[in-house]
């Protein structure tokens, strides 16, 4: 489970009552597919003709640019988790990072999710004894990322959902 119980109204946009702008919005969603993308080739090493991660990725960076819908870039997330169905470890992570990304059009507050899921994939590629470190490297990567607008807000929902996120932003 990644997200609370009671959603976090600073997730929420402005139109649906909420305190998110539409440019934060976008900011997270392109995090998000940072993130994502930055462990995907532990999925296409696996995978290499299955395009729905990347194509999510795509997806989730198309809809800042207002050139697809949120239902289209939520339905890109939704297929690129079904990738991950039947595999495990760093493959089946990675392709859930992804399928997070491009569901946060839909839902801000999958942000997390993408980041959580890329540490997860990163842990799980990690040689034996080297989890923990390879997890804390990837947490400070997707961190130097981010944008400074979002910056605040994001990493105080690192801090306020590490426990239901595994506590992978233990960096």
């Amino acid at each position: 489970m990644i997200l609370p119980k009671v959603r976090d109204r600073r997730f929420i946009t402005l139109r649906r009552g909420g305190s998110l702008t539409d440019p934060d919005h976008h900011l997270l969603a392109l995090w998000a597919a940072s993130c994502a993308e930055h462990v995907l080739h532990l999925f296409e090493s696996v995978r290499p003709d299955d395009p729905r991660p990347r194509e999510a990725i795509e997806h989730a960076r198309a809809w800042v640019r207002d050139e697809v819908t949120m239902t289209q870039a939520r339905s890109a997330g939704g297929h690129a988790m079904g990738a991950a169905r039947d595999l495990r470890g760093a493959a089946r992570h990675a392709a859930y990072a992804a399928g997070q990304a491009g569901v946060v059009a839909h839902v801000a507050a999958h942000e997390l999710g993408a980041a959580a899921y890329a540490i997860k994939a990163a842990r799980a590629a990690a040689p034996a004894g080297d989890s923990d470190a390879a997890g804390r490297l990837e947490c400070r990567w997707q961190r130097a990322q981010l944008p400074e607008a979002i910056r605040k807000l994001v990493l105080d929902d690192q801090r306020l959902r590490n426990d239901i996120c595994w506590s992978v932003f233990d960096c």
